[in-house]
């Protein structure tokens, strides 16, 4: 077999670039149920004929779109549609969506000839973050409705309804999707695999793929290379079943066998393929798979297989998500600390960066806004506490590095997003910028409450916005290393053009941070440029809209990592509403 080793290395830029970390895994899939009391009555002789329509909003074109019709239920003012939508959720992105009803008078798909019954909006995140993940919502007529032809807002009063006025309650509940939890666990061996290296045994991993629906495979998982051996035992390794398989237990996996090479030109020893439906069956005869390279195979007409792969373990758990503890009742307290520091220049003039343009948002009320608008889902009394860092303050125009926004040191908490707009508004007329740029007092001023509930019910998060060079940060360090005990986290919105070296320092991904010799136990902060969200077209939703993003996407896994490692469990969701009466269904 000597002269397999000169066989042509396949294609294999898809696999030595790969990185399992950055693989995108489809979203956690949320369902869900509607529900109406109250609704308008439209038929003289009987009562109306609901039916839902579910539109979501694109965020770069802030278009409508279709999602996906209910039933339609006859004769009730009190539907429970059967027919569920099932949403890909993001946490780290706003997701408007918008339920509209009518009264379906005909078979007509077109919405236009049907009696308008009222409409709602809201965000996925709310109904998530509601107790028990259910909201209920007054319908109301609205200024407008989309004409279902021309796409073109049309007044509703078109429809018979009076702007504004209320008709009826839409209750809305999300369920996550259960196959999105389980975790597989799988060890696996190889036996007699060929050759290919012409000073050695071969040095042989595995890649995995999952299939998709149009026949492509997408790569889900690589293991560690076993160096000089035939007869390899891979370490086990874990892996959500939906990256495996996106939940189609039958869906076919491919698994391909190299032998690595230095140069990334790794050698293919061969293939098989699975499904997780097999998988599962753990260690048995039908997982013993034959690795076959097709090339020889039609070369060769004795050949039989290049080795095998045996499943030596399998096991599957499932993992707490972070929707779990929202359910279960967990709120995340949101706090913000402004940077006061004279380097932002002074604010009565436009080239400061606290400078109030009555046209638009500054960099500082952008960035908080973007990210304060998510996070207010997921705390029920929208209550925030708002500090300030670096300025000297009245009466007495002592530096104080972590002042309440809003004067009050007693109670700092603002009225949800626009009450904290409102505090900095009022305190940048109060107080003078001065310095230097401390962080450390903020991180500790969070850390004391996170500190008081550490039993899972709570979680903070603690959003710094800031233009400059830190000055304290052996402090902010230590801060930081004792904080990553705690149920926090931190985002560092760094705003101007200063270097922000020490930041990229502060945000744990390449080296985790340490001080005094402690390693932190958790990466806790994230931090991120604004300028490289500023949308050269000057489209600021836009640019929101990817700063909140990027800032709030590691949250999740933060946020569970806390929760794993205290083995704190979520405590169960309150029991799902159960609506009264039976309804008939009928299709449109």
């Amino acid at each position: 077999m000597e002269d397999e080793a000169m066989e042509p290395a396949e294609d294999m830029a898809s696999v030595s670039d790969f990185d399992p970390l950055s693989g995108s895994i489809p979203a956690t899939k949320v369902e869900l149920t509607v529900s109406c009391r109250h609704l308008l009555d439209k038929d003289t002789f009987s009562k109306s004929d609901p039916l839902c329509v579910l539109y979501t909003q694109g965020i770069e074109t802030k278009q409508w779109r279709e999602f996906g019709r209910t039933e339609v239920i006859d004769n009730t003012l009190n539907p429970d549609f059967v027919r569920k939508f099932i949403l890909d959720y993001f946490f780290e992105e706003k997701q408007n969506l918008r339920f509209d009803l009518y009264d379906v008078d005909s078979k007509s798909p077109d919405l236009s000839k049907h009696d308008f019954l009222g409409q709602a909006f809201c965000t996925l995140g709310e109904i998530v973050g509601s107790s028990g993940s259910r909201l209920e919502k007054p319908l109301t007529m609205g200024a407008f409705t989309l004409h279902s032809r021309t796409g073109k807002p049309t007044p509703s009063v078109s429809n018979g309804g009076i702007p504004g006025k209320k008709c009826g309650t839409i209750i809305l509940s999300a369920e996550e999707l259960g196959n999105c939890r389980d975790v597989a666990t799988m060890q696996f061996c190889a036996n007699k695999l060929d050759k290919k290296d012409f000073f050695g045994k071969s040095d042989p991993f595995m890649v995995f793929f999952r299939s998709n629906e149009d026949g492509t495979f997408t790569i889900c998982h690589k293991t560690e290379v076993v160096k000089n051996t035939l007869n390899p035992v891979w370490q086990a390794f874990s892996i959500p079943v939906r990256a495996l398989c996106n939940g189609d237990y039958d869906r076919t996996i491919k698994v391909e066998v190299y032998d690595w090479d230095r140069d990334g030109s790794h050698d293919f020893i061969g293939e098989f393929t699975t499904s997780y439906r097999e998988l599962a069956r753990g260690q048995s005869q039908f997982n013993v798979y034959e690795v076959v390279n097709p090339r020889k195979k039609m070369k060769k007409k004795k050949y039989i297989n290049s080795g095998t792969v045996t499943l030596l373990s399998f096991t599957v758990e499932s993992e707490y998500t972070f929707l779990d503890y929202i359910k279960g009742g967990t709120q995340i307290n949101f706090t913000v600390a402004i940077d006061f520091t004279a380097s932002n220049g002074n604010p009565s003039q436009s080239t400061s960066l606290h400078y109030m343009n009555p046209y638009q948002l500054n960099a500082y009320a952008m960035a908080l806004k973007a990210v304060g608008e998510i996070i207010q889902d997921y705390d029920s009394d929208k209550m925030f506490p708002a500090l300030g860092f670096g300025a000297k303050i009245p009466p007495d125009g002592h530096v104080s590095h972590e002042f309440p926004l809003n004067g009050n040191a007693d109670n700092p908490y603002c009225n949800g997003i626009e009450g904290i707009l409102e505090a900095y508004h009022k305190s940048l007329k109060t107080v003078q910028l001065y310095g230097p740029t401390n962080f450390a007092p903020v991180v500790n001023h969070v850390a004391r409450y996170a500190t008081a509930v550490q039993d899972g019910s709570q979680y903070f998060v603690l959003l710094i916005i800031t233009d400059g060079v830190i000055s304290d940060m052996a402090q902010t360090k230590e801060a930081i290393v004792n904080a990553a005990k705690l149920p926090m986290s931190i985002i560092i919105v760094g705003v101007g053009q200063a270097e922000f070296d020490a930041m990229v320092e502060l945000d744990g991904d390449d080296i985790r941070i340490s001080s005094r010799g402690k390693l932190a136990e958790r990466d806790i902060v994230q931090f991120v440029p604004f300028r490289d969200y500023i949308d050269r077209t000057g489209n600021h939703v836009l640019s929101m809209a990817r700063l909140a993003k990027d800032v709030l996407a590691e949250i999740p896994d933060q946020f569970i990592s806390y929760m794993k490692g205290r083995g704190i469990k979520p405590n169960p969701a309150p029991p799902p509403y159960t609506p009264t009466g039976h309804t008939l269904q009928t299709q449109i």
